[in-house]
């Protein structure tokens, strides 16, 4: 017999997390869906939604989705300015997203690029 509580996952609980990421969120009054904004619907904690995600591969399915949604409305909110940018972009850093610049200090021509040095030791005189 396993330890611990019984799991309230079930069909019913599966229904309501495929209705909120569909657009039931909105009804929550999030304007994105999130995998707390899912918890506190269903009233559990992450860590249940995780574990419910480690048991069922439709439920694993339904978090992918959330996270999904959540990309593309962040980022199709940013473009329309529907969202502040800064929480745009903490959500879209969530998700791969970064504004990180790479410098290349080198010319095309490859005229500056750094130059080998070669020093040579002194050596001490034999006796």
């Amino acid at each position: 017999m396993p330890a611990g509580r019984p799991t309230k996952y079930n069909h019913s609980v599966q229904q309501s997390a495929d209705d909120y990421v569909a657009g039931g969120h909105l009804g929550c009054d999030d304007p994105v869906p999130s995998v707390a904004g899912l918890a506190c619907h269903l009233g559990v904690s992450k860590p249940t939604l995780y574990n419910w995600a480690n048991e069922s591969s439709q439920f694993f399915d339904t978090l992918e989705r959330c996270k999904e949604r959540q990309e593309k409305l962040a980022l199709m909110g940013g473009l329309t300015n529907e969202f502040n940018a800064s929480i745009v972009k903490l959500l879209l850093a969530n998700h791969g997203y970064s504004d990180k610049q790479s410098i290349d200090h080198q010319s095309s021509d490859k005229s500056m690029a750094p130059r080998l040095v070669v020093m040579l030791k002194d050596e001490p005189a034999g006796d």
